[in-house]
């Protein structure tokens, strides 16, 4: 049977909904896919929704390792200090990482070993779109967007004092994490807020050396140890917080949060090295109900931010990463009128990037952008349309050259619902995206990735056409989503070996060039209840994924085998239990000099119970993750042959809400 008929049968039998996204609410909205409201069960994209809940009990670590069970998504995992979400055997700038809708302003997509600026335990819920699906928030996102929520500026008012606390311990590591929020209305429509998240952890613990044993032979070394090993230089402490207030009246909101961030971590890769970040931010949102005219709501959001991190090279400063910036938008949202929603807004950015020292890879840029779109839909229950327009202009400057993009960005879709229950969707898109300044003006040795980069101050917009295809069923027993995707790339930017290497560093010599790019793949999941008893139940669950992606040169880089989880839970009213195996393949199609990476099957296992009933505010749970000591490792990491994913684990913790 072939990889593409097993992801089909798995879909229509027993794939699920991935861990995060168990018995997933459909009729909830989503806030990133449109500025006017969106259920679940009606967007024409695949779209994953993690709320509060889900993130207490997530696993302690960086915004890609969080997502990173999720159908269709991976971890670029540089360590646990460092992870960005790869989408679709996509990531860096083509993944649009958002907070509250507004960029992060820092430099989490130059290199993989650089932290993205928001912590997942920061945020209310966490919104995952795959695909160029939300093009209000950019053209560039052609993998997809993530959108971190966070609760700092509230939009509704709530009288009195309310929040949420957690703390939890894993052994795998040592680490040690609390988080909180609070909220308080003082009468008046006036709220104010805080909230702070700490984790601490040391080197963590892995089932076999870190050498693997395809690199040991590649490198002539000594066969690696099987019998376990610590990943060295892989702690990380951080700490952040921030504080917030708005006004929430009669037809009107508005307000201000502030937030600090500070990580230390080592990076893997290198022994030595570990990196100090930090960022100040500064948010502002709001908006008003409008009385007459086509429009019913004008929106609004701004955020700058000054970044700055620091990698160390034992106790020297060895490069410096500087960016800051401001980002903002603007939404005029239309009424409803019978079916038809729409809305048409504009967006500009103003963004420094610095880099000084040993890995000083870009040049000073300063990076300029404006940008405006509409977004139309039309929902006649049994069938509707939808489509958007997105033109941008974006600029960068720099000593080693000047570029300016203009962009468009289309997308069009139906939908149908043929039956109670049933949801069927056919999407198409162009999208356009500007290099980035690494890809135009990189020139130098990257230790991080082992390679020695050269950007090209020629190249052109990368382009791509793209076909989804969604179905849904949700009734009864039975909740199931299966998505399809092809997206055909013109100038797709990538870096190409050239077989030859530096003199200094000793680094193979890797240029960013254009060329055509094809790819393609599906994502399942579904569960099925198979008993119930008044608040009893016992589903089973699963999910799969498969992308596959080629360039001219051959197959793209660090693309990420298929998976396939299967689960069973049982919900007992005042105490949950859940019993996962996940199984991930083998990848030997490979680019460059990238080495095949084996698959590896996982088994976890959890236990939430509520102490004082069903509806208590204080969870009390027990997981265990790779229960097996099982060798994984993450082929969309560019340290899988040094750095494999965390041996056997249990964390144990609490979560409160009042």
């Amino acid at each position: 049977m072939t990889r593409i008929a097993l992801l089909t049968s798995v879909a229509v039998l027993a794939a699920g909904p991935a861990a995060a996204q168990a018995q997933r609410p459909v009729s909830e909205v989503v806030v990133t896919a449109a500025p006017y409201a969106l259920s679940l069960d009606s967007v024409t994209t695949n779209v994953d929704v993690l709320k509060r809940e889900d993130l207490d009990q997530a696993v302690a670590g960086g915004l890609g390792d969080v997502l990173a069970g999720l159908p269709g998504v991976r971890s670029s995992f540089f360590g646990p200090g460092a992870s960005r979400p790869v989408i679709r055997g996509l990531s860096g700038p083509r993944v649009l990482v958002l907070t509250n809708g507004i960029g992060q302003i820092d430099v989490s997509a130059l290199s993989p070993d650089h932290q993205v600026a928001s912590d997942p335990q920061e945020a209310e819920r966490i919104e995952v779109l795959r695909g160029p699906s939300a093009l209000a928030y950019g053209g560039s996102a052609i993998g997809g967007v993530v959108n971190i929520i966070d609760d700092r500026i509230p939009d509704a008012y709530v009288a009195g004092l309310h929040g949420r606390a957690l703390g939890s311990y894993s052994t795998v590591d040592e680490g040690r994490q609390a988080s909180a929020a609070l909220q308080a209305g003082l009468g008046g429509g006036l709220m104010i807020t805080a909230d702070a998240t700490r984790r601490v952890a040391d080197d963590y613990d892995a089932p076999v050396d870190q050498i693997s044993t395809r690199l040991a032979r590649r490198q002539g070394l000594a066969s690696p140890l099987k019998d376990g090993s610590t990943v060295v230089n892989s702690a990380v402490e951080l700490t952040a917080g921030g504080v917030g207030a708005s006004y929430v009246g009669d037809g009107v909101w508005g307000g201000l949060a502030i937030k600090r961030t500070d990580t230390d971590y080592g990076v893997v890769a290198e022994e030595d090295v570990t990196i100090d970040l930090e960022q100040t931010r500064v948010d502002a949102r709001g908006g008003f109900d409008l009385s007459a005219g086509p429009f019913a709501q004008v929106k609004w959001a701004t955020g700058y931010a000054e970044y700055k991190h620091i990698e160390f090279e034992g106790p020297d400063v060895g490069t410096t990463f500087l960016s800051d910036g401001y980002e903002g938008r603007l939404e005029l949202v239309q009424r409803d009128r019978d079916g038809w929603q729409g809305a048409v807004g504009a967006q500009g950015l103003a963004r420094d990037v610095d880099a000084t020292g040993t890995e000083a890879l870009i040049p000073s840029t300063k990076i300029r952008e404006a940008a405006a779109f509409i977004l139309q839909r039309l929902d006649r229950d049994a069938w509707g349309v939808e489509g958007g327009l997105r033109v941008d202009r974006r600029s960068l400057e720099s000593s080693r050259g000047d570029r300016s993009f203009t962009n468009f960005t289309g997308s069009l879709a139906a939908f149908v619902r043929p039956a109670q229950g049933w949801f069927f969707s056919l999407s198409g898109s162009r999208t356009s995206r500007a290099p980035t300044e690494e890809e135009l003006f990189a020139l130098g040795a990257h230790p991080a990735t082992g390679n020695f980069e050269v950007g090209d101050a020629t190249l052109d917009k990368e382009v791509s056409w793209s076909l989804d295809a969604t179905a849904h069923y949700g009734s009864g027993p039975w909740q199931a989503d299966l998505h399809g995707f092809y997206v055909d790339y013109r100038n797709f930017i990538d870096l190409v070996d050239t077989a030859a290497v530096d003199a200094d560093s000793g680094f193979p010599i890797l240029e960013y060039r254009e060329g055509g790019a094809e790819f393609y793949g599906a994502e399942a999941e579904a569960s099925y209840r198979l008993w119930q008893d008044g608040d009893r139940s016992f589903r089973l669950e699963g999910a799969a994924d498969y992308v596959r992606g080629t360039t001219d040169a051959g197959p793209a880089a660090r693309i990420p085998p298929y998976s396939l989880t299967g689960r069973g839970v049982f919900e007992g009213g005042w105490w949950r239990g859940m019993l996962e195996v996940r199984r991930v393949g083998y990848q030997g199609r490979t680019a460059g000099a990238e080495l095949p990476t084996d698959g590896y099957r996982m088994l976890n296992a959890s236990l939430t119970v509520r102490p004082f009933g069903a509806k208590s505010d204080l969870r009390l749970f027990l997981e265990g993750r790779n229960l097996t000591d099982a060798e994984a490792r993450e082929h969309a990491s560019f340290l899988k042959d040094v750095a494999p994913l965390p041996g056997r684990s249990v964390r144990a913790g609490l979560a409160y809400r009042f």
